[in-house]
C-alpha cells in the first residue's frame, strides 16, 4: 500500500478532512507561539526547513518541508480553503478520497488543478495587474541565466490566457522531488536578488514567492514532457464573483496598480 500525504496547508486552526491520506499542516510554524494540536508542524523533522520564510514563500513552506522531511511515496499540497473534489458540495467528506486517487494516478503521475482561464489577458499581464512588476522581471531574468533550457517555455506560459494555479497539486515522489529542487533553485536565486525591496512592501505583496510560482508549475510540466490530470477545485469559502470582478476591472484600468 502507498503511502500518501496530501498535506492540508493551514495557519489556523479549522475543520479538516478525516481521511487519512490529508495531513494538516501549520505553515509558518517557526513564527508562531502555539502550535496547532494535531497538525504536523513545517518546521518538525530532523531535515531542512524554511518555517520562518512563511510570509515570503507562503504555503510553499509545506512543500519544502515535505522535500526533506517526508517519506511519502505521493505528496500533495491543498489549502484549507481549497480541495481537489468531483463535486461542487462544500463538504469535507466529499472532496477527493484514496480510492479515487488511486484510480487517477494509474493514468498520470501527476494531478493538478482544473485550468484557469483569463480569455482576455495573458498570464504575463494578470501577474502584473495584480503584483509589483519588477520580480516577474526578475525571474525570468533568473532562468534564462541559471535554467536556460526552460526560458522557451515560460515565455510560451506568459502569453497564454490559462494556467493552474492555487500552488495545488499532487505529485509521485520521484517527480515531487524534481520539481521541487528545481522551483526552489529558481525562487532561492530570485530572493537573492529582492529581498530587500521585498521587506518594504506591504503584507501582502510580501508572498511574492508563492505568486511566482503559481507561473512556474505549469513551466516544468511542458518542459520536462510530464503528463497530469486534471481535477477540479472546490473552494470551501463562499466565492465573492461581483466583488473579484470589481476588482480585475480596477486593475485592469489601472486603479490600484502596483508598479
Amino acid at each position: 500500500m502507498e503511502n500518501i500525504q496530501i498535506l492540508v496547508a493551514a495557519h489556523k486552526i479549522v475543520p479538516m478532512p478525516q481521511q487519512a491520506m490529508y495531513v494538516p499542516i501549520q505553515v509558518g510554524a517557526a513564527l508562531s507561539s502555539t502550535q496547532f494540536p494535531e497538525f504536523t508542524q513545517d518546521d518538525s523533522g530532523s531535515g531542512p526547513n524554511i518555517s520562518e520564510k512563511n510570509p515570503y514563500f507562503n504555503e510553499l513552506t509545506a512543500i519544502y518541508w515535505a522535500r526533506h522531511n517526508s517519506d511519502a511515496d505521493v505528496i500533495g499540497l491543498v489549502h484549507y480553503r481549497r480541495f481537489f473534489s468531483h463535486t461542487r458540495q462544500k463538504d469535507l467528506s466529499k472532496i477527493l478520497n484514496a480510492t479515487q486517487l488511486q484510480s487517477l494516478l494509474k493514468k498520470n503521475a501527476v494531478i493538478v488543478p482544473k485550468k484557469r482561464r483569463y480569455w482576455i489577458e495573458s498570464s504575463a499581464s494578470h501577474y502584473r495587474h495584480a503584483h509589483h512588476d519588477m520580480p516577474l522581471d526578475v525571474l525570468r531574468e533568473v532562468i534564462a541565466t541559471q535554467q536556460p533550457e526552460y526560458l522557451e517555455a515560460f515565455d510560451r506560459n506568459m502569453v497564454r490566457t490559462w494556467a493552474h494555479m492555487f500552488n495545488m497539486f499532487i505529485m509521485r515522489r520521484e517527480i515531487f522531488n524534481a520539481y521541487v529542487d528545481w522551483l526552489f533553485d529558481i525562487l532561492f536565486a530570485v530572493e537573492a536578488r529582492i529581498q530587500e525591496d521585498v521587506e518594504t512592501w506591504d503584507g501582502y505583496e510580501q508572498r511574492v514567492y508563492g505568486f511566482l510560482s503559481e507561473r512556474l508549475l505549469d513551466v516544468w510540466l511542458e518542459k520536462n514532457q510530464i503528463a497530469y490530470t486534471e481535477v477540479p477545485v472546490v473552494f470551501m469559502a463562499k466565492q465573492n464573483w461581483l466583488l473579484k470582478g470589481g476588482r480585475f476591472v480596477a486593475r485592469k484600468i489601472g486603479i490600484g496598480r502596483r508598479q
